[in-house]
């Protein structure tokens, strides 16, 4: 059952687990014939749980992309035990680097092109504020989460299908300050949002989204320090961002293309507000209380 935004929220609704406008049931979010790519595709965590309703979806190719082979081989027998129609393609990849992130894309998208990225994978960094933090870790752990997003970016630029969808899971890190343990991470967050929007900029014919995917008990945030990180915040099921990813990449969402947005927003609400905020710059990142305008 949906429930009140425990934050400022464009909807009156408020949701914790996947919602039926998000189903894969749904026609208007078939995946039929699209090539996906999904980082952090493992069995755990975000993106695995993307692939799956991607699959249920009937996408007929899918890359799973992450460091460790053992949990993207288990993602993979899952879906393929589950889905058998789909493919699903295996690349162990460290995002941080060039040549795996290229060889990645090429060895999959080969001649054809890629329809929709799922970019999930990061890391948390070191947990200490600014004045007790070893500078090199900090520094790092930025570097790592910003190097990653810009791989990923030129690779997907190089094999995207004109009309792509590309999804940035991203933290609501990136527009709020955590709290002073998480300095590193919330700075990543906001370099990863202006690279890809700047992406948008550029390339008006793909459709790039930023989310905040909501608080799930992954391996990172467990790593974190899990809910417990984040007072009087309850957590939410995976189902929640998994779905909202695939209703993302649907034409429905369209309008919604550049925004950032928290996958506990009501779909239906936002739909219902499609033509204002397609029209403005309702739900970007800017600076509020002083009234730029587009172009100037």
């Amino acid at each position: 059952m949906p429930q009140a935004p425990p934050f400022p929220s464009p909807t009156r609704q408020w949701h914790t687990k996947a919602q039926p406008s998000a189903s894969p049931s749904r026609p208007e979010l078939s995946a039929k014939g699209k090539s996906v790519v999904i980082t952090g595709g493992g069995s755990t965590g975000i993106g695995g749980e993307t692939a799956r309703y991607f699959a249920e979806a009937g996408a007929s190719r899918i890359a799973l992309l992450g460091r460790r082979e053992k949990p993207l081989a288990d993602n993979r027998a899952f879906i393929e035990s589950k889905f058998p129609g789909v493919e699903v393609i295996t690349i162990s990849t460290d995002v941080t680097k060039k040549s795996d992130v290229d060889a990645a894309f090429s060895d999959f998208a080969g001649n054809d092109k890629i329809n929709v990225l799922i970019h999930s994978a990061a890391t948390i960094g070191p947990k200490k504020t600014v004045a007790d933090a070893d500078g090199e870790e900090f520094l790092g752990a930025i570097q790592d989460n910003l190097a990653g997003a810009f791989w990923i970016a030129q690779a997907f630029l190089r094999h995207a299908a004109p009309d792509a969808v590309a999804v940035s899971i991203n933290s609501f890190g990136a527009h709020l300050s955590l709290n002073d343990a998480f300095a590193s991470y919330c700075i990543a967050k906001m370099a990863v949002y202006r690279l890809w929007d700047t992406v948008q900029i550029a390339n008006p014919n793909l459709s790039i989204f930023h989310t905040q995917p909501g608080v799930v008990l992954t391996e990172m945030n467990l790593s974190a320090g899990g809910a417990d990180s984040f007072k009087n915040i309850k957590t939410d099921d995976v189902s929640l961002p998994a779905s909202f990813n695939l209703w993302l990449a649907s034409p429905e969402a369209r309008f919604l293309k550049g925004k950032f947005l928290w996958c506990n927003w009501d779909i239906d609400e936002l739909k219902a507000q499609s033509q204002e905020t397609e029209a403005g710059r309702k739900l970007n990142i800017d600076l509020v209380g002083w009234p730029f305008e587009d172009g100037n």
